[in-house]
């Protein structure tokens, strides 16, 4: 029976920590800049707040436009309402009047 005797390499020691710190090194660094990390996280967040202000400013100007269809479906038309959608709609006026026109922001 014959046995082999080998030599010890010192390049066979360093071959398992070195991948494993490429293994590390790539898998932190995508932990962190990768499409799904850190900074990733707090980008989807910063959008997520502008989208609920977006939202919210929705949300009023459908509140606003269903209280104004409201006023104008129950039957009888408020002459108010019907004189102002009117005159924004045609662009005048008497000539003894002040017209300010108010545009809320977006």
């Amino acid at each position: 029976m014959w046995t082999r005797h080998h030599k010890k390499r010192r390049l066979g020691r360093l071959v398992v920590p070195l991948l494993a710190v490429a293994f590390l090194s790539y898998f932190g660094y995508h932990s962190i800049h990768g499409g799904y990390g850190l900074e990733a996280t707090k980008e989807f967040d910063r959008q997520i707040a502008g989208r609920q202000a977006r939202l919210e400013d929705l949300t009023q100007q459908r509140k606003t436009l269903e209280k104004e269809v409201e006023l104008m479906s129950d039957g009888s038309l408020e002459r108010d309402m019907l004189d102002e959608k009117a005159r924004l709609a045609l662009n005048m006026s008497r000539s003894d009047e002040i017209v300010i026109f108010h545009h809320p922001a977006h």
